[in-house]
């Protein structure tokens, strides 16, 4: 099969790879760049587990086609965090225990961290709204919007 060449930028590094044009965001991110935190889940756009931002926009990576990417400014949670220092949202998933098998999370905390960047005093139904893309087969929902809610509350309070 023919492939073509795109070039990106991956977690604020640059790329420049040779793909199928039938390969997807997700395909390339976990088999070919080894970014296994985007997880692999329904591959019909439903249950957001492949979550990851593009241009600081949630798409869903198994329905971007890879040549989409050509020119797109990539995030994945692999580079969520700074080096050893988690994100704030990171870590109010841990202290507010929103992390419970851990198969949604990346997508979650990409889905908040796209609705603080844009509006960084959410209200609950915001935070509801913004991860409603995103399923927890744990039904850890109440969690997860607390710890959603806390990072805005932080901010809000370093902002003053």
């Amino acid at each position: 099969m023919n492939t073509i060449t795109v070039t990106t930028t991956i977690n604020r590094r640059n790329y420049t790879l040779n793909i199928s044009p039938n390969q997807t965001l997700l395909d390339v991110l976990r088999e070919e760049l080894g970014l296994s935190g985007t997880k692999r889940g329904c591959e019909i756009g439903e249950c957001g587990a492949c979550t990851v931002l593009m241009n600081g926009k949630v798409v869903n990576a198994c329905l971007v086609l890879a040549p989409q990417m050509d020119g797109q400014e990539i995030l994945t949670v692999e580079r969520l965090a700074e080096g050893e220092r988690l994100h704030p949202l990171q870590e109010a998933f841990l202290e507010h225990e929103a992390v419970h098998c851990g198969f949604c999370t990346p997508g979650m905390l990409l889905s908040a961290k796209e609705l603080l960047d844009e509006n960084p005093n959410p209200t609950e139904t915001d935070i509801r709204l913004a991860i409603s893309g995103n399923l927890c087969r744990c039904t850890g929902y109440v969690q997860i919007v607390e710890a959603v809610a806390a990072v805005a509350n932080s901010q809000l309070t370093i902002d003053r």
